[in-house]
């Protein structure tokens, strides 16, 4: 009975610990005989386990153990997080804590401190076991070993890995394999994990199974890059023999009745001067009502590329090409991908065209989707659309002057466009991409900004109109479908932003689980051209979700749009090729309930998987650039750049340069005080100079050092705009800890002779203490 009701009352107070005193006092036991009985049963339940003693006695209920499944991320800093599915918040894992788990592995975890939101504190967890290892393959440079290595290991050599988070791993290289020689980049196949012995690090072994090139060797910096996502150069033997049977000109004689013949039209392609594979064709007419007709013509790719052929598995497992500086891994054969479905100048294709009538104010009064066949009239660049309709150019107008009036129409219709999406609330953030130039070794030469231009802006609006109707033409029809969606933002995050923006006198209108695009839009005009205008762009994106594939229309919320897809890229994307293939599908009347039961089947994992190939096409993307931007500074060593500071950590400062290359100044080199990190404002703020460093400010940085292998760049800061700290601009969290500081110094105060003695009007020689008790000692000796 008495067990019960310590039990009852400890589990009522579970955060809490008792003394026997406090115990007794709270369950009114406090007579002599009772106090003993309750000693004897506490001292009776610790040894059955059921409560727990701390180190000073207390009794408490015993932490109970939560294990967790999730998936381990790796930071190359040694620490990590814990991905648990139907959770918006990681588990964060000390260095000490992460056992021997690699990036990707499916982990149980204990929970050794909850999470506290009200901190923006995450849960810190203990990995207690690896359940199952994603580490099944390895790129990096091979070592070999030496005869009396060889035969005291039993292996042949090493591995250094190319992916920093498992650089500090020991990789044993069997001699199974192939047998590379020193210096060349190859892959392994992982075949044990074996406990560290020394320094209690995992090591691994394998076989070499594929070798990529010597380290030194051209473009072989690249390709470790793309084994290392596991991204596929070749295409399967089947795949080239589809391709290959594919006439590479459209026969004319045999044209499908329902295939709309639009070669009659002026339609143009505009596009890079280096693109070699075109989706996409517009043009653009003004009717008499003084509304305009939008084409946009898609390449037809799904014409040939039939649904469950060697073709559509590739590409459907590719999800998308990848572009990696000096070269492209395309989705589909160059065959198609440049040759038949490429809608080359002045050559019959085959197309799938979302023919559209717009009204002055931006809106689809009207639309038709439907199979065609045209002939481009002119391959147009960027370069010469911006020269006729920005810069006015005589020479190039008149070369081009029977589609000028086109251009024109196209112009004044994409600001009606524009327009419209400004008003119902779509989100513009500045954006600043570069070009990495290359010889022919595939070594950089130099990086350039890319200028958006009126065309390049209004072929955007053309795409994103095309997309809208598309996804709204399905989504009104109820049929199963594949969406691009952008969720709304997370409460937490959204919180977050919401808080900082308020340091800067920014009132924000809605509730902390929703505020419309439209009011974030709001936010951004109001700080433009203002120095905090990069630091509030930057925590705005970091508040944001990734975009996805999904077959539920949740819309797009950056784009302020209720229904949104990709339609307009089946070369290169295997959504948009899926959309072609829905598109045909559905166009039989009436749509077979086995069609649509197939596709409500097979669209979930192809939405997920697209999703998945999307982001490793990204990753592999921003590491090459990151790649090639270090060897670039390489040649920059010891030159002074002009940057700003592009984000504040509590290690340091990002520096970004105008070619958008950005290198960390770490704190250690900010010698001149001693700067504190406040988070909710992201700024280093000195202690005694009150010198502030935070995003947007313009400094002077020396390049110290560029490692191509580490990615990584870094900064000296030679100079920088002065910015002053104003008293009472510190959070309460930090205003707190300042307080503590200054009590903690005031008590070391009050134990010093020197400012004991001032403070009672005494005199002191100017000599440390230590110093006169010695020297008085010696004089009594």
């Amino acid at each position: 009975m008495l067990e019960k009701k310590i039990i009852a009352f400890l589990d009522e107070h579970y955060n809490k610990s008792y003394t026997m005193e406090q115990l007794a006092k709270e369950l009114h036991l406090q007579q002599s005989d009772e106090f003993k009985e309750l000693v004897k049963t506490v001292a009776k339940m610790e040894g059955q386990h059921k409560v727990s003693l701390t180190k000073k006695g207390k009794v408490r209920l015993p932490k109970q153990t939560v294990v967790i499944d999730g998936v381990f991320r790796a930071n190359e800093r040694g620490f990590g997080f814990v991905s648990v599915e139907g959770e918006e918040s990681d588990i964060f894992i000390p260095k000490k804590f992460t056992k021997d788990a690699l990036n990707g592995d499916i982990v149980s975890v204990d929970i050794i401190k909850p999470a506290t939101p009200w901190e923006d504190k995450a849960a810190e967890g203990k990995i207690i076991e690896v359940v199952e290892r994603s580490t099944t393959r390895v790129v990096g440079e091979f070592t070999a070993l030496s005869d009396d290595e060889k035969h005291e290991t039993g292996f042949i050599g090493q591995v250094k890995s190319t992916d920093k988070r498992l650089s500090r791993y020991t990789i044993w290289i069997d001699g199974a394999g192939l047998h590379p020689v020193t210096g060349e980049m190859v892959v392994v196949e992982i075949k044990n994990y074996i406990p560290g012995e020394e320094d209690g690090l995992l090591q691994m072994s394998g076989v070499v199974s594929q070798t990529i090139g010597h380290k030194d060797d051209p473009g072989v910096d690249i390709l470790s890059i793309v084994s290392s996502y596991d991204i596929p150069t070749e295409f399967p033997e089947d795949v080239m023999v589809q391709a290959e049977q594919i006439p590479e000109e459209i026969d004319l004689s045999h044209i499908d009745p329902d295939r709309r013949d639009l070669r009659d039209q002026q339609i143009v392609t505009i596009d890079g001067e280096s693109t070699k594979d075109f989706d996409d064709a517009v043009h653009v007419h003004q009717l008499e009502n003084g509304n305009y007709i939008l084409g946009v013509h898609i390449a037809d790719v799904a014409y040939y590329v039939p649904e469950n052929t060697p073709l559509d598995r590739e590409a459907c497992e590719r999800g998308t090409s990848v572009y990696l500086t000096d070269r492209v891994i395309p989705m589909l054969p160059r065959r198609l991908s440049n040759g038949i479905c490429s809608l080359n100048p002045k050559v019959p294709r085959y197309t799938l065209s979302c023919e559209m009538e717009i009204n002055h104010e931006g809106e689809v009064v009207r639309y038709e989707i439907f199979p065609s066949l045209i002939q481009t009239t002119e391959r147009m660049t960027y370069t010469d659309v911006n020269k006729i309709l920005m810069d006015h150019d005589p020479e190039t107008i008149e070369r081009y002057q029977s589609l000028v009036p086109m251009f024109e129409q196209m112009r004044d219709l994409h600001e009606i466009l524009e327009r419209m999406r400004y008003r119902r609330g779509a989100i513009s953030f500045e954006d600043h991409e570069s070009m990495i130039q290359v010889d022919n070794e595939g070594h950089p030469t130099a990086i350039i900004l890319r200028e958006r231009g009126i065309s390049e802006r209004m072929i955007e609006s053309f795409m994103l109109a095309a997309n809208e109707t598309v996804a709204y033409h399905f989504q009104k029809k109820h049929l199963p479908f594949i969406y691009r969606i952008h969720e709304h933002p997370k409460e937490e995050k959204l919180q977050r932003f919401v808080e900082f923006v308020t340091n800067f006198g920014i009132t924000v209108n809605g509730s902390k689980n929703h505020i419309s695009a439209k009011e974030l839009q709001r936010i951004l005009e109001k700080v433009q051209g203002t120095p905090e205008e990069a630091v509030i762009n930057m925590m705005m994106l970091r508040s944001m979700q990734q975009a996805r594939y999904d077959v539920e229309p949740v819309g797009h919320y950056g784009l302020a749009a209720e229904d949104y897809t990709h339609f307009t890229s089946p070369i290169r994307r295997y959504p948009d090729l899926m959309v072609h293939r829905l598109i045909r599908s559905y166009a039989s009347k009436p749509i077979s309930e086995e069609v649509k039961t197939h596709f409500k089947e097979v669209l979930p994992d192809i939405a997920d998987h697209s999703s998945q190939m999307e982001r490793r096409a990204v990753d592999a993307e921003r590491e090459t650039d990151a790649m090639k931007k270090a060897e670039f500074m390489q040649q920059h060593v010891g030159e002074t750049f002009e940057g700003v500071i592009s984000s504040v950590v509590k290690f340091g400062l990002f520096v970004e340069l105008d070619n958008t290359i950005e290198g960390l100044i770490h704190i250690t080199e900010l010698d001149d005080d001693y700067y504190q990190y406040f988070e909710n404002q992201l700024m280093l703020i000195g202690e005694r100079t009150g010198q502030v460093y935070k995003i947007g400010q313009k400094v002077t940085v020396e390049v110290v050092k560029a490692d191509p292998e580490t990615r990584e760049i870094d900064f000296k800061l030679i100079s920088a705009e002065k910015i002053i700290h104003k008293q009472g601009k510190t959070t309460k969290k930090n205003r707190k800890k300042n307080n503590r500081s200054k009590a903690s110094r005031r008590d070391e105060l009050k134990k010093s002779p020197r400012k004991k003695a001032k403070k009672q009007g005494k005199k002191m020689d100017k000599k440390p203490f230590y110093k006169k008790v010695a020297k008085s000692k010696r004089k009594k000796r």
